[in-house]
């Protein structure tokens, strides 16, 4: 039985409850981003890990880390989310999602066990980080992917945004964990924190084989009887009505006619960079939207907030991490109404300009005087990083994910969808390592840069990307190949038979819902435009 309708069309309790597990994926990426901040700062590592006072090295207080050391540590799971990434479209087309998705949550937990296994080299707990970061790389690409194969047109959007709810949410809880496992004298402080890794990805890799495998997946490799079962399960259809239900059948056949066409294509990793259908076009889109995700630099907070807002002269710089973890988690559940109800490019573009605004504040202050002696100045970086975050999880962060999984056709979706993926982990690696020194450098000055990545991020998302709220997956790859259609005018696109925007997600859901104001004439034309146009 249907969980709910949204605009007349059926919506099953499975596709939310897969939707949220696959997101789990985003949970143990946060988890791991938020722990690193705190662990690095934890007495018990220091004495361990970083570079000590030989006359005093037992004092945390006399070691520090230098910028090589923390950056490597930091950044080496950035390296394994590149390759991961990859790895993981190859992996994901030849196992299925669902499948892949187990073998990466198993190699996650390889790579926390040599973490934990660490007694005195440092660099064996950054080769930690990269095999975790191999995992999470191709959890990135895999889990945005699934979600959006496998999510109802009329609620893509919010499902897919979970991924980043999730990862904020990992983030939050990795920050409050570490706020209590501090005072845990030994190496049972930070060990505890990374050894409760292994609970998140073991939820995810046994639960996942209990949810139905993408329907488009199975519809790409011939299994269209199983793909619309799967699509019964996401529709609250019972299983029985799976091969006769008017709406199952009509996207089933939709897909099975996009898959055979697809299927007489080549569809190697050179076919990501042809312009042809405007192939290129997108790959490049989507690396750029994905690199601009990373240099809003909202990581230079997570990954080095407790060090950032210590030389801001907190005395506990533990807890504002808490509080900007909690600002990050609770906006982001904004997001998912801000992306579904204004779609892609405006808040986007919104949101570039309300970042940049605030990291030049941010930057400005700290520039302007010294917030480690002025009370006043430090209180004032502390709520621009907050209004900064504010505006990133309700726009940049859902928002690039949710393009990732609805902008590239399905004979590609995986290797253009870990191209982009792999930009966003290459940016967050040099973010991470360069870091150190760059704020070693020129200190509060480098929110500037940010800044300025903001309103470039903007002026790309205005000049080149499409709006793809509301369109089905075919119609999007028909958007992108109208030559007619330009990013700045692709709110009212609509193919040939309809009148505008409005009137195709209308006819469409009206033929989805089998209600008798759909002209079956115009839909079947409608499933004929997707064929020729892809």
């Amino acid at each position: 039985m249907p969980l709910f309708y949204a605009q007349g069309v059926p919506i099953g309790g499975t596709a939310i409850m897969l939707a949220l597990l696959a997101s789990m994926g985003g949970f143990i990426f946060g988890y791991d981003t938020g722990q690193i901040s705190d662990v690095l700062e934890m007495d018990d590592f220091l004495t361990r890990f970083a570079q000590c006072d030989p006359n005093d090295p037992t004092n945390p207080d006399a070691c520090h880390f230098s910028n090589v050391r923390a950056g490597l540590i930091v950044g080496l799971l950035s390296i394994g989310t590149l390759v991961g990434a990859l790895l993981g479209a190859p992996t994901a087309d030849k196992l299925g999602r669902r499948y892949a998705m187990t073998a990466e949550c198993m190699l996650f937990i390889v790579g926390v066990i040599i973490q934990m296994a660490t007694f005195s080299s440092w660099k064996q707990f950054a080769v930690g980080r990269l095999v975790s970061g191999f995992a999470v790389g191709a959890l990135s690409a895999a889990v945005p992917m699934y979600q959006a194969e496998s999510a109802p047109p009329q609620i893509r959007g919010t499902l897919t945004a979970t991924y980043q709810l999730f990862i904020t949410f990992g983030i939050l809880v990795a920050y409050c964990f570490s706020i209590g496992a501090r005072e845990i004298s030994g190496p049972g402080s930070w060990r505890l924190v990374v050894g409760l890794g292994i609970i998140w990805p073991f939820i995810l890799g046994v639960g996942i084989l209990f949810m139905p495998e993408s329907p488009r997946w199975l519809a790409k490799v011939g299994k269209i009887a199983d793909a619309r079962e799967a699509l019964a399960r996401t529709r609250g259809v019972r299983p029985e009505d799976a091969h006769s239900h008017p709406l199952i059948v009509r996207e089933a056949d939709e897909m099975q006619n996009m898959a055979e066409y697809e299927a007489k294509q080549q569809s190697g990793w050179i076919d990501c960079f042809k312009p042809k259908d405007k192939i290129l076009y997108r790959t490049l889109l989507g690396m750029a939207l994905q690199s601009f995700q990373q240099l809003t630099g909202a990581n230079y907070f997570f990954y080095y907030g407790t060090t950032v807002f210590k030389s801001v002269g907190l005395s506990d710089s533990f807890v504002t991490q808490i509080i900007l973890g909690a600002v990050n988690f609770v906006c982001t559940f904004l997001g998912l109404y801000v992306m579904e109800r204004y779609g892609r490019r405006i808040p986007l573009i919104i949101g570039g300009m309300w970042q940049s605004a605030w990291l030049f504040v941010f930057a400005a202050a700290g520039t302007a005087g010294d917030p480690e002696n002025d009370e006043g100045i430090g209180k004032l970086m502390i709520v621009s990083a907050c209004l900064f975050i504010l505006g990133y999880a309700s726009t940049w962060a859902p928002g690039i994910w949710i393009l990732i999984g609805e902008t590239f056709p399905t004979r590609t979706r995986a290797k253009q969808g870990a191209l982009a993926t792999a930009s966003n982990w290459l940016w967050n690696f040099l973010l991470a390592f360069f870091t150190p020194f760059i704020t070693g450098a020129i200190d509060f000055r480098y929110g500037f840069v940010f800044a300025a990545c903001n309103l470039a991020g903007a002026v790309v998302v205005f000049l080149f990307l499409y709006e793809s709220s509301e369109l089905s997956l075919e119609s999007v790859d028909q958007m992108y190949n109208d030559p007619a259609c330009k990013p700045w005018t692709s709110r009212t696109w609509a193919p040939a038979g309809y009148a505008d925007r409005k009137d195709l997600v209308e006819q469409t859901r009206a033929a989805q819902a089998h209600k008798p104001f759909a002209p079956r004439d115009i839909e079947e034309k409608r499933i004929e435009d997707a064929k020729e146009g892809a």
